[in-house]
């Protein structure tokens, strides 16, 4: 039908086969990364939309918050590469470069960290709406209420034409995140809730509330605590992906954070983003000895068996996903620290890993090992239930929805979302009476 050739130097033609008529579209081009073609007038100039199923080839936004190459293995938040925010940096220091742009000093940080910290508790009345769920229900499915909620709480800061309330919404929702998450999993347990603590750190606070019970002290191992810090900024925010887009797709009508955010975690609750590191550990458990791993590496290649290797590959990352190597060292770290050093799970994942990058059918379709492969084995050991992990991912991935969700509403060439269709059904019918259909 169409034919997309070079036209001049900042432009592309497009050519309709059909009638020979040409028009000509603007190329965008970032700082770092793909250019892009600018599709914006396609309809009006030639009655046709583009095809573009899951927009895995459609820049739908411009930003300047997170880049990636997945061919080289890069990642980048404002242009510092995560392996060093991960060794060098806290989350505290993450959430304020993806909120601000840069790194802050000393001043800046402080402010921040205290503005964070005296959010951190929530509302006395949400006790009742957790009382509301049933004991057995899903973590995900109480944090999507729970969340979605905090806009019937908070009605001085969802006026998002208000920058002063833009930034307040933000402040509560990384701060009040890992209190509605500590207390989703404390009421998964039928365990009294935990209140926030002012003299422990973002991460510690967290683990003092997923584990501290009346009956006894808890002391925050400081190992530990680090790696949870690592763990949430590693997970901190990954572009535009599928509950990225949920976010930027919910806000460009308006909705108030505290929704967008809400939509945000029902997108991560799909076993395709959010729930990969739970089913690591569920394939680890259905091969259960290394003995057995070359059997699944060969059903792994076959394409008529549905099992597939998780933790491997990544949609993204056609190279060795950068995250997964901090997350490695962190794993040995955390089971050193816990005397697990030789955990069967480890030494099992360990050897998995070691035979796929050894096959060559893995190596030619670049299926290394990705952040979720050890993520899964390092919450288990700090003993949270698979259940639990996709909401460690969602306090993680607040601050990257809010940061991207800030930047969506203060761009002004955004616009409300509306993608197209290729419609395949019926054409104009006309009704038939009911008692004259077949």
């Amino acid at each position: 039908m169409t034919d997309a050739k070079p036209g001049a130097k900042n432009s592309v033609t497009l050519t309709d086969n059909r009638t020979g008529r040409s028009w000509e579209f603007p190329v965008l081009d970032g700082s770092i990364g793909p250019s892009v073609i600018d599709i914006r007038k396609l309809y009006a100039e030639t009655g046709s939309f583009t095809y573009d199923p899951g927009y895995t080839s459609t820049g739908s936004c411009e930003s300047k918050i997170t880049f990636i190459d997945g061919e080289a293995g890069i990642l980048r938040h404002r242009g510092y590469a995560i392996e060093d925010l991960a060794e060098h940096s806290d989350f505290m220091e993450v959430c304020y470069l993806l909120l601000h742009g840069d790194l802050p000093n000393a001043e800046q940080k402080a402010k921040f960290v205290h503005d964070i910290t005296y959010h951190t508790m929530v509302h006395e009345q949400l006790q009742y709406l957790y009382r509301g769920f049933r004991r057995d229900a899903h973590p995900m499915a109480v944090m999507v209420g729970v969340v979605g909620a905090l806009s019937a709480f908070y009605h001085d800061s969802t006026d998002i034409a208000d920058p002063h309330q833009r930034m307040i919404a933000s402040h509560r929702l990384i701060a009040k995140m890992p209190t509605i998450a500590a207390m989703a999993f404390k009421y998964s347990l039928g365990q009294p809730f935990v209140y926030p603590k002012n003299d422990l750190s973002y991460a510690a606070n967290f683990l003092s509330m997923c584990f501290t019970v009346p009956c006894e002290p808890y002391v925050v191992n400081p190992v530990l605590a680090k790696a949870m810090d690592r763990i949430f900024i590693l997970h901190a925010d990954h572009e535009q992906n599928a509950s990225t887009s949920t976010v930027r797709m919910a806000g460009s009508s308006g909705a108030n954070p505290f929704a967008c955010i809400a939509a945000g975690i029902a997108s991560l609750w799909g076993p395709a983003h959010g729930g990969a590191n739970e089913a690591v550990l569920r394939m680890l458990g259905e091969i259960r000895t290394k003995d057995r791993i070359p059997e699944f590496i060969k059903r792994a290649k076959d394409k008529n068996d549905p099992f597939r290797l998780m933790g491997f590959g990544h949609r993204v990352y056609k190279n060795y996903d950068p995250r997964a190597a901090v997350m490695r060292r962190t794993c040995y770290e955390v089971l050193e620290e816990l005397g697990k050093k030789n955990e069967p799970l480890l030494d099992l994942a360990l050897e998995l890993e070691r035979i796929a990058l050894d096959d060559e059918y893995f190596v030619e379709r670049k299926l290394y090992p990705n952040v979720d492969f050890y993520s899964g084995i390092i919450l288990q050991a700090m003993g949270f239930p698979t259940s639990i992990f996709t909401v460690l991912f969602a306090v993680a991935r607040t601050v990257g929805w809010i940061a991207q969700w800030k930047e969506m509403v203060e761009d002004p060439e955004q616009r409300i979302g509306r993608p197209r269709q290729l419609y395949t059904g019926h054409a104009k019918r006309d009704f038939v009476p009911i008692d004259k259909r077949g």
